[in-house]
């Protein structure tokens, strides 16, 4: 059965902070347990947290406050879970630091750490950015080589049991090196962190990914909804996504691009590049919806290095 919210109360603002007046409660909106205990109880009947912002919104919240509002209401709801002797999960809140290249004064290149590397293009809204050359032919090569011997069908997260399984979304095959694995994965691992200024050790296993003629993985977030029940096992190492980086391992023949829907973007699979995106919140507001569009011709290799809020272990 679901709760319904039956206080009369209008939203107003004092001193830049969102203030509740409702018969005898006056708070802001992050000190208000009354209304987290009304979003948890509404997101445990089964409601959508785009249906409860669609509702915070019609009550006079702007769309950034409202994310605010339902994110520390969640943090809640996965604390007591914890509580309850589950899993912890340590979502992300809004404004979470996200790794920051420092391309806005970059010359046509520079070195970082061990190579030199372009920056093609930056959008600052969504953070996107295109890098030139971040690795060499040779280091592709290699990665693809090293891959090719262990690759088994892609995984996607298990968004109810917290586990990993197939979707029909993603119909790549892959492989995954562990951190430092290798020379040339610590190699690139440390030039990726100079590159981003994010440490090392807050980056997942590097996946190595190939698509055939017709494979492609379908516009998806990169983040996790903590909302969901099989987010606890997934957030309790390392906590929420921040930042992704997709390096292209080869030149399709014909299609492979990555596209953001959102902004209306696609971005070309060429050897050795490779294109950057951050997002400080788990909700569709940071317009980081994504997808590798279908090859066409001849196959497509990344290697995709996902960047979590702190350090991240197997």
């Amino acid at each position: 059965m679901t709760t319904t919210w039956r206080r009369s109360w209008r939203v107003r603002t004092r001193r830049r902070c969102l203030v509740y007046t409702s018969a005898n409660v006056t708070t802001t909106a992050e000190d208000n347990p009354e209304l987290r205990q009304w979003i948890i109880r509404e997101t445990e009947t089964g409601r959508s947290p785009d249906d409860l912002l669609q509702e915070l919104a019609a009550r006079g919240f702007s769309a950034a406050q409202a994310v605010d509002v339902m994110t520390a209401a969640l943090q809640q709801r996965l604390e007591s879970i914890r509580t309850r002797g589950k899993p912890a999960a340590n979502a992300s809140a809004s404004g979470t630091a996200v790794p920051q290249p420092l391309v806005k004064d970059w010359p046509s290149s520079r070195y970082v750490f061990d190579r030199e590397v372009r920056v093609l293009f930056s959008i600052k809204d969504p953070q996107i950015v295109l890098f030139g050359g971040l690795l060499a032919n040779s280091e592709c090569d290699e990665l693809i080589a090293r891959a090719r011997r262990h690759l088994t069908d892609s995984n996607v997260i298990d968004m109810q049991g917290g586990g990993e399984q197939r979707h029909g979304d993603r119909t790549s095959t892959g492989t995954a090196f562990e951190r430092g694995s290798t020379p040339l994965i610590a190699r690139i691992e440390r030039r990726i962190a100079e590159l981003l200024a994010w440490p090392v050790e807050n980056g997942e296993a590097l996946q190595i990914l190939r698509y055939a003629v017709g494979q492609e993985y379908k516009p998806h977030y990169d983040y996790v909804d903590p909302s969901q029940p099989g987010a606890a096992p997934f957030l309790e190492r390392g906590g929420q996504r921040v930042g992704s980086l997709v390096m292209y391992l080869n030149t399709p023949k014909a299609g492979g691009a990555t596209n953001f829907p959102d902004i209306g973007l696609e971005v070309a699979a060429f050897k050795g590049n490779a294109v950057f995106f951050s997002y400080d919140r788990p909700h569709p507001s940071t317009r980081t919806l994504h997808g590798g569009m279908p090859v066409r011709a001849g196959e497509k290799w990344v290697a995709t290095k996902w960047l979590r809020v702190s350090r991240t272990d197997p």
